[in-house]
């Protein structure tokens, strides 16, 4: 369409990246358009971005809940969930490098879906699938706005979701069954091995090698930042419930600034541990009350300057 009067055309660009295999052999290459956000004005182009997005102590507060009923608790991801989301301000971008119309050079489009590097792309996602969830029998959390909640029949059915991550749980197992097809029908849906190709690789007894020391090294080869900083992104999510992986992942987690090599191995060993260690994770006891307990206490005046206290709590909930 022609740009109307009064607004202006965000630029778009194309992001490549080869993918390769194990033994460095490329099996796809990938092209992305994304819109440079930076170039966005806030009030002009964009207005709320903010998408509500899971605590790790409510995930962990959900598994706790979900082992005190006695239900399984299932995860998936969502595939290029930014794409899902439906724009509600109006914005214009180019035409795409490679792909202007010869004869209509200066149109532009008028985006309706997301696109990745636009402010709202997160805020459209969840907004997206509040209301498909909302639409389907769902009430949203009143305290937690990333958690739904579903009571069919005394029978309770819980989602929390964490950005892209999604984990649900019934009493009802038929209604788990249910709600993977609902989301399938919807949204393609993958997990977490299968998503970086990672279901047939050699499994790993530890999460780090003690004798590689990550280190910064600028001679190293540059690896693809993008899917770099998406693996980390996939493991902090899953230390929630594997804590003997938040050491290698943290560690890792300082270089994705500028990653190389011998960072991606490191990634790529947690990833081989998670697939020869499944059965792995936090521990929560049948027999335990579901009770809150409180704990406080102070230094009493131990500050020298003023003579002022620093208290401390902590709160648990379902052991």
């Amino acid at each position: 369409m022609d740009l109307p009067n009064g607004k202006r055309a965000i630029g778009t660009k194309w992001v490549f990246r080869i993918k390769k295999d194990e033994r460095g052999i490329v099996i796809r290459n990938k092209a992305r358009l994304v819109a440079p956000g930076h170039r966005q004005e806030e009030g002009i182009d964009y207005e709320e971005v903010l998408a509500p997005v899971a605590r790790i102590e409510a995930i962990r507060l959900f598994l706790a809940y979900a082992y005190f009923l006695g239900f399984l608790v299932y995860q998936m991801d969502v595939k290029n969930a930014f794409l899902y989301g439906t724009i509600e301000e109006e914005v214009y971008v180019t035409q795409p490098p490679g792909f202007k119309d010869p004869d209509h050079p200066d149109k532009v489009y008028k985006v309706v879906k997301a696109l990745y590097g636009l402010h709202q792309a997160p805020r459209a996602w969840y907004e997206t699938l509040a209301n498909y969830l909302l639409g389907n029998g769902f009430k949203i959390g009143k305290i937690d706005q990333t958690l739904f909640i579903k009571k069919q029949k005394g029978d309770i059915f819980l989602v929390q979701v964490y950005v892209d991550d999604i984990i649900f749980g019934s009493t009802n197992k038929k209604m788990c069954t249910a709600f993977e097809k609902l989301m399938k029908d919807k949204f393609q849906m993958t997990e977490i091995l299968k998503k970086f190709n990672y279901t047939d690789v050699k499994s790993v007894s530890t999460p780090i090698d003690l004798e590689k020391h990550l280190v910064k090294d600028g001679d190293a080869d540059d690896v693809d930042v993008h899917l770099y900083r998406s693996m980390i992104g996939s493991l902090m999510y899953l230390t929630t419930s594997r804590p003997d992986i938040m050491f290698a992942v943290c560690a890792c987690a300082r270089y994705q600034v500028a990653p190389n090599i011998s960072h991606l191995l490191a990634i790529k060993r947690i990833f081989r541990y998670l697939k020869g260690k499944p059965t792995l994770g936090l521990w929560y006891s049948r027999d335990s009350p579901f009770e809150l307990v409180a704990y406080t206490d102070s230094d009493y005046a131990k500050a020298t300057q003023d003579r002022k206290s620093t208290t401390g709590g902590c709160q648990i909930l379902g052991k």
